[in-house]
């Protein structure tokens, strides 16, 4: 039965709403850590080995935080490691990216216009360049450039340029900017996995063993996490890019990734300053805007793939079996008179710039691609069209749908 596709859906929706907990979690904690960081200050009275402190309240009670540099004399009995909520994160995203673009690679990761490959050639390139990045960005921390933090991130940034372009070369503009993101975050995960938690468990046994640890191994985790504070903000932006087709379907998508990287430095700069001294320069916030500016500018060019385009171009093996299949001529007109107005490349809508979502529907290859979309919003439930659209969509159109997509499982 089609209807393993509602299945299908909840199960996509739940991993995304596990994704999103976690990822609250997990940037809730990096988020606190830095601003303890840059808050604590320092006092005569602190015990050996201690760099400051920090009174707080909150929930009706009051904390009192103690950093030590390098670790306290001894071992505490209750020590909480903060991980889980970094794993969970990336491994809830992999799931969901492999439920979204790797199942429904067709409609989701591949464009022909782009490149031609085949499923499985995506699903490498997808799986496999994710690590591209850690092993570059490992490699220039590990090396002499470790002493020059501006220009390693200045390099980082240009891995992150070359790799936003690289992906829109390849993938749809979804998935370009989703697996930008994915990207960024596997090396933010790599961060606390293979960097902050070994260095910390090393001096963590030097303490059980009775042995001094060493500083650098603090001052390694600490690089890393700040790493991280600083690439979280364009991580949030990529995982939402999805929802905002002027952000992923557009000219420029590659740039406007590009820049929003820029904007999360400016904006994280401000309040990591703000926590360490009490004021933060407002020209950041002159140059987020600025950049916010030129993003939306770049988002106003128009796709240069047209409806003729789009009309001439041969349908893949896959389109053209889903296209052959009973019914699909009249779904297609179903579709083609309900839906199209808005779901085309440029809109009759008022008010509509951009087809939702980035789904378009004008074309035969349009509506072959989009089945299971087109199944889940306009047949087996009411959410498209919205309540307020002028169409003749009826039951019996909403039927048509279904009977066509059930051909196709069939099929």
């Amino acid at each position: 039965m089609y209807d393993l596709a509602i299945a299908w859906d909840w199960i996509a929706f739940s991993v995304r709403w596990l994704h999103v907990i976690t990822a609250m979690a997990w940037i809730g904690a990096s988020f606190y850590f830095i601003a303890l960081d840059l808050i604590l200050k320092p006092g005569d009275h602190l015990p050996e080995g201690a760099s400051g402190e920090e009174w707080e309240v909150h929930g009706g009670g009051f904390y009192h935080t103690t950093k030590y540099l390098v670790a306290p004399a001894r071992m505490p009995e209750h020590l909480t490691w903060h991980k889980w909520q970094s794993y969970s994160t990336w491994l809830s995203g992999a799931a969901l990216l492999m439920i979204v673009y790797w199942v429904s690679g067709e409609l989701y990761l591949l464009d022909p216009s782009r490149a031609d490959l085949s499923l499985w050639q995506g699903i490498l390139i997808s799986a496999g360049s994710l690590t591209i990045g850690w092993i570059a960005y490992d490699f220039m921390c590990k090396s002499r450039l470790s002493d020059q933090p501006t220009i390693l991130m200045l390099l980082l940034f240009v891995i992150l340029v070359a790799m936003s372009w690289g992906y829109n070369q390849i993938f749809t503009g979804r998935a370009a900017l989703l697996h930008l993101g994915a990207f960024t975050a596997t090396i933010m995960t790599a961060n606390v996995f293979c960097q902050i938690m070994p260095n910390q468990r090393i001096v963590v046994e030097d303490l059980k063993a009775g042995r001094t640890p060493d500083a650098k191994y603090g001052k390694i985790a600490k690089v890393r996490s700040t790493h991280n504070n600083y690439l979280t903000l364009p991580v949030v932006f990529l995982m939402l890019s999805n929802h905002y087709p002027l952000s992923f379907a557009t000219e420029y998508a590659w740039i406007i990734a590009s820049l929003i990287f820029l904007t999360g430095v400016t904006i994280r700069h401000y309040f990591n300053t703000l926590h360490k001294t009490g004021a933060g320069p407002h020209w950041t916030w002159a140059v987020t805007i600025l950049l916010m500016v030129v993003i939306a500018w770049l988002s106003s060019v128009r796709p240069t793939d047209t409806l003729e385009e789009a009309e001439a171009r041969a349908l893949t093996a896959h389109e053209q079996k889903i296209a052959s299949t009973e019914g699909f001529d009249d779904a297609f007109d179903v579709v083609l008179g309900n839906c199209s107005m808005c779901h085309a490349r440029e809109p009759f809508w008022d008010g509509i710039r951009w087809a939702p979502k980035g789904v378009l529907l004008e074309t035969r290859g349009d509506v072959a691609r989009n089945v299971d979309q087109i199944y889940l919003h306009a047949g087996i439930s009411n959410a498209m069209p919205p309540p307020n659209a002028i169409t003749t969509m009826t039951a019996e159109n909403r039927n048509t749908i279904i009977a066509w997509v059930r051909n196709v499982r069939a099929d």
